[in-house]
């Protein structure tokens, strides 16, 4: 027997409900637990110097003079950016991109080790670019506090302790971006709660642990939390 047009629409629309019920709820929940006003602070000579205590406290001089770094992010995409002449190699599952960060059209994509020039390419070379302000900004985004067009805040805290806000009005993927830097007693990140316009929650806090030193002396983190998500970074190397 047929089964007639109204009792599919019924049954596609329960399948519908249930999939994405959980998911609403599950949303709301954290919406509600987390979402947070971005907080409003004073620029200035307190603020510059909370920025600096932090960049002294992860040895920003030998960051600085690290001009070699490897890495892979959540086992999917792996990095070797030479700082010196400003390029990166991207890999990710059969492709590579040489990415020009100086100029972008200068960039190069290979498909299992083929140089490609059709209209893949400039994909290739567009998610690359994605790829990469994403992914280096998990690794280094402290060190980037006094770049171009960063406007820093002095925050108090709940309990009274000072607090860095860092706004990205220009460059990157998603300008406009705000990050809630919370230090230890040394100026230590331990996490930063966010403002960006990829995440559909305000304030969700990140953690920035697991730290090492690499041979150059720079100080990278190798996992943070977010929610109940870990993201890995994995073979983090920096050489002078």
């Amino acid at each position: 027997m047929a089964v007639k047009p109204k009792k599919i629409a019924k049954i596609i629309a329960g399948v519908i409900i249930f999939l994405t019920l959980p998911t609403l709820i599950l949303f709301g929940f954290l919406y509600l637990k987390y979402n947070e006003n971005i907080p409003t602070g004073v620029q200035g000579e307190q603020a510059d110097a909370l920025a600096y205590k932090m960049l002294d406290a992860l040895a920003y001089e030998a960051y600085n003079t690290t001009n070699y770094i490897e890495w892979t992010f959540k086992k999917r995409h792996h990095y070797e950016w030479d700082r010196v002449n400003n390029t990166c190699n991207v890999f990710w599952k059969a492709n590579k991109v040489v990415l020009d960060l100086n100029d972008y059209s200068k960039s190069k994509a290979y498909i299992h080790s083929f140089k490609n020039e059709s209209e893949i390419a400039q994909e290739l070379i567009e998610k690359a670019i994605t790829y990469f302000n994403n992914d280096s900004f998990w690794l280094v985004a402290p060190y980037k506090v006094f770049d171009k067009d960063v406007e820093r805040r002095l925050i108090k805290t709940n309990n009274n302790k000072d607090a860095l806000l860092v706004t990205y009005t220009s460059g990157g993927s998603t300008p406009g971006d705000s990050y809630l830097w919370i230090l230890d007693d040394n100026g230590k990140p331990t996490a930063y709660k966010m403002w960006t316009s990829i995440l559909p929650i305000d304030g969700l806090e990140a953690s920035w642990s697991d730290w090492t030193i690499t041979e150059s002396g720079a100080q990278l983190p190798t996992f943070h939390k977010l929610l109940f998500l870990g993201l890995e970074i994995d073979g983090v190397k920096g050489t002078k």
